[in-house]
């Protein structure tokens, strides 16, 4: 049998682990207000976690989403597809 370690030696180990989980607790409050100030609605986020998911074939992290605002995506969409269309009709 190996002696007990004593008891304030205990008490300090168990107030050091509530201190980091305390730490991670505050972190993980901050990114997810960050998450809910960038405006990113939670039915967007998992509907692009599904999606990314069915597409690797496996589950993903997302770690970082900006959400956009504006019509400059929007744009650029309809010039790729109307720059797959031919302009001159065929002979």
């Amino acid at each position: 049998m190996s002696p007990e370690p004593p008891v304030e030696q205990t008490v300090a180990e168990l107030l050091e682990t509530v201190r980091a989980l305390t730490d991670r607790v505050a972190h993980l409050e901050s990114a997810l207000s960050e998450q809910k100030a960038a405006g990113v609605p939670e039915e967007v986020v998992i509907a692009i976690s599904a999606a990314v998911a069915a597409y690797l074939g496996h589950r993903a992290k997302i770690k970082q989403m900006h959400y956009r605002t504006g019509a400059s995506w929007a744009q650029q969409g309809r010039a790729v597809v109307q720059g797959r269309h031919d302009t001159q009709p065929s002979r």
